[in-house]
């Protein structure tokens, strides 16, 4: 069994990676804090300047929103490093995509449905990813984690790609995506 990751180190690992404020011109995010963008601190109910957005309030709604709620805290007990690289890509690119990212990966990793079945690509920890996961876990003992780590970044660099590709402002955030969110 492996020992789950401190939700906390992550946090603070996002926190020095995302910075303090920003209001880059080309990022539809806008007023950004420590990470989070002025729509979802304000879902949060933060009504003042994103620029005295308070760090603790980061903190709190990356546990909650991007830890707890899509149940990467349930993955993390089975396989830290993909909980760890799902919350980070949970935060860049939405929950539902990381989810989904891990989901086609094992589906793309069960030799046709020899080792497990096939699980919905629906952008939801459930039971059935869950026991998708820890069936392939089971049958890929030693670097099974570090493989499907490896199919889970394939995926998110194709699309910080294809993101650049469509929205050529974009481009300003691709080398930096690569090069802090992926391996």
């Amino acid at each position: 069994m492996f020992k789950p990751p401190d939700i906390d180190t992550l946090i603070d690992q996002v926190i020095a990676l995302e910075g303090d404020f920003s209001n880059h011109p080309a990022d539809r995010g806008g007023p950004t804090r420590w990470g989070i963008t002025e729509a979802v601190a304000r879902l949060h109910g933060y009504a003042d300047d994103m620029k005295h957005f308070p760090r603790e309030q980061a903190a709190a709604i990356y546990k909650r929103q991007y830890w707890l709620r899509p149940g990467f805290d349930r993955v993390a007990l089975l396989a830290p490093d993909i909980a760890t690289e799902l919350f980070d890509t949970g935060i860049n690119m939405g929950t539902g995509t990381a989810t989904a990212f891990l989901q086609r990966a094992l589906n793309a990793l069960n030799r046709n449905a020899r080792d497990y079945r096939e699980i919905s690509v629906d952008g939801k920890i459930g039971n059935n990813t869950l026991n998708a996961l820890r069936a392939f876990l089971s049958k890929r003992v030693g670097k099974g984690q570090q493989v499907l780590l490896k199919a889970i970044e394939s995926l998110q660099g194709a699309r910080y790609i294809e993101i650049a590709e469509k929205r050529p402002a974009n481009e300003a955030f691709l080398y930096g995506w690569l090069a802090n969110r992926i391996g």
